[in-house]
């Protein structure tokens, strides 16, 4: 579901968009039959767009991405993770409320 704000992460690009960016990066994991995943997806898409000079926004399809899943440890979706200088700060399992991801988006970039 990457839209216009976000950008599609693959096992090709992980590395790249997300562990040597130069910005905090929130990737949300995902997968079309997850409902949840649905549901939260307004929200990261509107954060990508409030934070877009900040920090990078990058979605992982979970189901055509495993080798990324294993890697950071996805065990249920939706995940979503904070990374910053190529390493994990912050992992949220499952529905999130828009305010507590923008919080610890502040709490990264104050950082």
């Amino acid at each position: 579901m990457p839209s216009e704000n976000t950008i599609e992460i693959t096992e090709e690009n992980f590395e790249k968009e997300v562990l040597k960016s130069k910005k905090p990066v929130l990737v949300d994991f995902w997968a079309e039959w997850c409902m949840p995943c649905r549901m939260i997806a307004p929200a990261v898409d509107e954060l990508a767009d409030e934070y877009r000079r900040k920090i990078r926004v990058g979605m992982v399809n979970t189901d055509e991405n495993r080798g990324i899943s294993v890697q950071v440890g996805i065990s249920a979706i939706p995940t979503i993770i904070l990374f910053k200088d190529g390493q994990m700060v912050r992992k949220f399992v499952g529905l999130q409320q828009k305010e507590d991801l923008k919080a610890a988006l502040e709490e990264i970039l104050q950082e």
